[in-house]
This record gives structure tokens, C-alpha cells and sequence, in this order.
């Protein structure tokens, strides 16, 4: 199905070679004066040199052309040469009635590509905090709008769980409980299936060893140890951190449960280490990589750089990998099993040098071919009123669990004020709404800006947020059971042409969806979505406070209008769904 602007586009294509003029000029814009007109065309301007007249003459000859149009109801040309135009009521109504009827309203599918979202980056053993929101929730909703369009999306959660935390925490665990017998060389007996430790041990464990790894070098000295036995492959070591991963993995899931995030990979840094070894010695082999102040490097600037760019260290002075070593290898693994068209990375941009530097080695090392693209989507702060990195009022980082707590509290004081719900129902009311409040609060910003978190705005019925989406949504449910409270058939009602301006404008809003679902998911930018939602319930909510509906004594009127909200709901509750959170049923 036709993009409605592609609709009337192409009839002011056809006038403009009708009128013996360039087709390419009838580009049409929604107009930026809608006090004047709804759409317009600028394309008479860009001729006039050409064809030695001026504007004003060839907008006259094309604005002719559309008297009597079936998609624009009325042309106007305006000083200098402005072709002002009104979308035909009949052709309005009857293409949202089509929407409707049509599969995933009248988007058509992207060529399907195979693609990888690589979001969420936690570390075993440390406890989510509120830097982990952004990946995960800008990453999981990437990953539904790009299914939406029609791809095939694995998203991988991507654990660090190999490295020198893994060695601390071990190290801080035989300290405390030093009999265990993963840590005795002579045991050969079968391991306990229950974990030594709790989650809330493990959180308090880390930071605990970090500080100790710090100050006492021969604790560091340790915990490096541990970490080469776990590498290793020391029996005792790797059951042990078999333990950490599942304690760790659980408590993950529990929570990005909360945020509606669900990974189909819960690979990590370990899955990829039976790939380095191979990896490197063929980089070695096919020169690329070489050997600069004992390190292993790959040579990665290219000669139209303006900024230095410095080689990806491949393997450290003292042999260890990096996080370059097993980015490369899980790209590898990638291309191996899945040989997908697109890698997308979802970090804080931060980390845009660092995903330069790996994605030119993988392409130079052939790692992956040039038709694989890797791209990465570096994203901004969450800040406090102060501006700064948010913060607990002590200065440290809050839990994350904590975060979502907080601001579903804070909603269900105010759900809680609806007296006809009981408690239960409040309480499941404001963590939906909540959960609305805090994705929406950061989803509607541009990914790659800092934004305030601010949690009395993000709460607000009103304004852009969440809970303002939500309620709409919600207010659409009410008229709709009223409607049918009243005998009226669901099934039977259909739309028709508007009766009012607000109802015309609800319906050009409607209009929008496929352009915006296109443009998000080509752009992996779910602020479009928000953005989208934001005007079409705005629209909606002028068009019910203007006019009568379940009042309404023209039952045809009445019908027609259910129909037109009732799609209305079903495109708001596609849109929110992309972001992660649902609507309930009444607030």
C-alpha cells in the first residue's frame, strides 16, 4: 500500500507533465503552514530558471491541471509559486479505511535482511544498575521495530564473564570461605548444585574485591591467578563460575523481565575463547597483524582520516585478549552461524573510537565481508536535574531495581487515588504505567543525547510521556465499552468520511504510520515512534473533547466514529508495543 504523500505526489506529478513540465518537480511536503493549506509543493520554484518563466506561471498551469482531482480536493497557486493543496475527504476516509483492513496497516515489508542486535552488556557478578537502562531498552526496541518491518532479529545480550572481575570475585569468595572444594587441587568429587553465595552476596562481593585489588597487590596478584585458572580451564575454578554465571543470569532475567526485555542469546565473552587462538594466528599469517611494544596489533587508519585513529590491539604484551580480541571473535561466530547483512551495536557512544578501530579490523582481517554491515549506535547520558551522571542522593550509582521501583511508587500514589480500584489492581495498574513512564521518558529522546531524567515530568498525565499515551489509550477502551454497553455492534461499524476538522486531522495523523515504522527502522531510531504517537494522541484527544460521540443521535455518525477510534487504539497499541510497555485497562 502506497505512503499517502507517495499518493498525492504522484498526482502532482502527473499535472506537472500534463502541463508540459518536469514530473520530478511535484514533490509534495505536508505543509508547514496548516493555517493555510494541508499540503504543498515547492517544485515550481526549482523549474523556473529552467523553464524561463516564472514560478508563479508554472504553479498556475499545474494548480489547472488538479481542478477536479479525486486525491486533492483543491489547488491553489501562491506568490511566488507555491501550489497549496487540501486532501480529498472521500480518498482520506476510504485509505485509513484500507489501513485498517490491511496487514500491518498498509506498512509495506523491508527486503528482508538476517540481523544482530547486540544490546545490554552486562558483568556477572555485578548488580544492574541505571547505566544498564539505555542499552537495554533502546536495544529491545530496535530489535521490535526492525521485526516489525519484516526482518529476521536475533538480539544477543553480550555478558562480560571472562575477565578479571570473574578472578576477583573468586579470589574475595576464597577468602571468605576458604574450605570450599573448588578451590582444593586434590578433589576429585562431584561439585555442590548449590551455589555458595547468594545474589545479594555476589553484589556486595565485587566491590568489596575490586577496592581489596587496589590497595593490596598481593590480593591483585591473586585474583589474577584465579583468573588464569578459570581461562585455564582448572576444574574447580570453571564449576565455580559456572555458579556465578547462573546466579547472575537468573537475577538478570528477573529484572529485564520487568523491563520487557527478552535477549535470545545470552552469549558472553566466554562463549567465543575457542575461536582467539585460530583467529589470531591466521591474522598473524595473512600479515595483518604484527607484533609493536610486545603487543599484537592490526594497523587500522586510512588515509582520508582528519583524526588519529590507532591500531586494534589484537592480544596484550603478556598474551591476555581484550575486549577488541573477543568483539572480533564473536563477529566471527556471528558470520559462521547466522551470516547475517547487519551487526548493530547498542553502547554508550563513548565508545565510538573503540567500535571504529574493530570494525575496520574485522573487515580488514576479512573477518566478515564488505557486504556485512557493522554499525554502531553510541547513546547519551541519563542525567540528573543537576545535569550531571545520575546519581543516589550518597553520590553512588543506583540499582536499577531501584530505579524502577521508585518511579512505579511514585505512580501508585497517584493510581491509588481511584477509589473504585483495590489495592491489587492499583498496584498492577502503576507498574504498567510506571513501566510506561520510565521507557517512554527515555525512549522519546534522540538515542545519541543526554537527557534529565526527571521523574515528576516522566510521572505527568499530561505533556509528553508515557502515562499521557497510556491514558488515551485507556480513554479509547471506556467510549469502546460504553459504546458496546449500549448495544452498539463492533463488528458492523466502519469508517467514513469526517464530519469535522478534528476528526480530518485525526485521520491524516493515522496516515503517518507507515512513513514513521519506515523511517524508525531504517534509521534504528525509536524517538520517531514517540514522537509519532505523541501528535496522534493529541489528535485523538482534540477529536473527543470537539466532538460527540456515544451522545451522538446519527447512529451511522455514532458508528463511524467508534470505528475511527477503535483503529485508532489497535495503531497506539501497535506503536507501544514496539517500545516495550502495554496499556491496562483503565486508570
Amino acid at each position: 500500500m502506497k505512503k499517502l504523500l507517495e499518493c498525492i505526489s504522484d498526482e502532482v506529478m502527473n499535472a506537472f507533465e500534463a502541463a508540459g513540465y518536469k514530473r520530478e518537480a511535484g514533490k509534495v511536503t505536508v505543509s508547514n503552514r496548516p493555517d493555510l493549506c494541508e499540503y504543498q509543493c515547492n517544485g515550481a520554484m526549482a523549474l523556473a530558471k529552467e523553464a524561463h518563466c516564472a514560478p508563479i506561471q508554472i504553479a498556475n498551469a499545474v494548480a489547472e491541471k488538479l481542478q477536479g482531482n479525486k486525491v486533492i480536493s483543491k489547488a491553489e497557486a501562491v506568490m511566488p509559486g507555491f501550489i497549496n493543496m487540501f486532501i480529498n475527504e472521500d480518498f482520506l476516509a476510504n485509505y485509513v479505511a484500507q489501513m485498517a483492513a490491511s496487514d500491518r496497516f498498509g506498512m509495506e515489508p523491508a527486503d528482508k535482511k538476517m540481523i544482530v542486535v547486540d544490546y545490554g552488556g552486562p558483568n556477572i557478578a555485578k548488580a544492574l544498575h541505571v547505566g544498564h537502562l539505555r542499552p537495554a531498552i533502546i536495544g529491545e526496541s530496535i530489535k521490535r521495530i526492525l521485526r516489525y518491518a519484516g526482518h529476521e532479529v536475533i538480539g544477543d545480550v553480550h555478558m562480560g564473564d571472562w575477565g578479571k572481575p570473574m578472578g576477583l570475585v573468586m579470589t574475595e569468595i576464597q577468602e571468605r570461605q576458604p574450605n570450599l572444594p573448588y578451590f582444593d587441587e586434590n578433589y576429585t568429587g562431584e561439585y555442590p548444585s548449590e551455589p555458595p553465595f547468594t545474589v545479594k552476596d555476589l553484589e556486595e562481593i565485587y566491590p568489596t574485591a575490586s577496592a581489596k585489588s587496589k590497595e593490596d597487590a598481593d590480593y591483585n596478584a591473586r585474583a589474577l591467578e584465579a583468573t588464569l585458572k578459570l581461562q585455564s580451564g582448572v576444574r574447580g575454578y570453571r564449576a565455580l563460575w559456572d555458579h556465578i554465571i547462573n546466579v547472575s543470569v537468573n537475577d538478570m532475567k528477573r529484572i529485564y523481565k520487568i523491563l520487557n526485555v527478552d535477549f535470545d542469546l545470552w552469549n558472553g565473552e566466554s562463549t567465543v575463547q575457542y575461536l582467539i587462538a585460530d583467529m589470531v594466528k591466521k591474522m598473524k599469517d595473512d600479515g595483518y597483524a604484527y607484533e609493536s611494544d610486545g603487543a599484537i596489533v592490526v594497523d587500522v587508519k586510512e588515509e582520508t582520516d582528519t583524526k588519529e585513529v590507532p591500531p586494534c590491539i589484537i592480544l596484550k604484551s603478556d598474551g591476555a585478549s581484550l575486549y577488541n580480541t573477543t568483539d572480533l571473535a564473536t563477529i566471527e561466530e556471528r558470520v559462521i552461524k547466522y551470516n547475517p547483512d547487519q551487526i548493530i551495536y547498542i553502547t554508550d557512544k563513548r565508545q565510538d573510537l573503540y567500535f571504529l578501530q574493530v570494525f575496520r579490523c574485522a573487515k580488514k582481517t576479512k573477518l566478515c565481508d564488505e557486504n556485512v554491515t557493522l554499525s554502531h549506535i553510541g547513546f547519551g547520558t541519563m542525567n540528573g536535574k543537576d545535569g550531571k551522571p545520575f546519581k543516589t542522593r550518597d553520590g553512588g550509582v543506583k540499582r536499577l531495581e531501584e530505579l524502577i521501583g521508585d518511579i512505579q511508587a511514585e505512580m501508585y500514589k497517584k493510581i491509588s487515588e481511584n477509589k473504585d480500584m483495590d489495592d491489587a489492581e492499583a498496584r498492577n495498574t502503576a507498574n504498567i504505567v510506571g513501566l510506561s513512564a520510565l521507557l517512554y521518558g527515555d525512549l522519546s529522546n534522540q538515542a545519541v543525547k543526554d537527557y534529565i531524567f526527571d521523574i515528576d515530568r516522566f510521572i505527568s498525565f499530561e505533556g509528553n510521556t508515557g502515562p499521557y499515551i497510556l491514558y488515551t489509550i485507556v480513554r479509547i477502551k471506556s467510549i469502546l465499552e460504553k459504546y458496546k454497553a449500549q448495544g452498539g455492534n463492533m463488528e458492523a461499524a466502519k469508517i467514513g468520511n469526517p464530519r469535522n476538522a478534528s476528526e480530518k486531522d485525526l485521520m491524516k495523523a493515522l496516515t503517518g504510520f507507515a512513513q514513521t515504522l519506515e523511517s524508525a527502522s531504517e534509521e534504528l531510531a525509536p524517538h520517531k515512534i514517540c514522537a509519532y504517537i505523541y501528535e496522534l494522541a493529541n489528535a485523538l484527544n482534540s477529536f473527543y473533547h470537539e466532538t460527540k460521540i456515544l451522545s451522538e443521535e446519527d447512529e451511522q455518525a455514532k458508528s463511524e466514529y467508534i470505528a475511527l477510534i477503535d483503529f485508532t487504539k489497535e495503531v497506539l497499541e501497535t506503536c507501544i508495543n514496539l517500545l516495550g510497555f502495554e496499556a491496562p485497562e483503565r486508570m
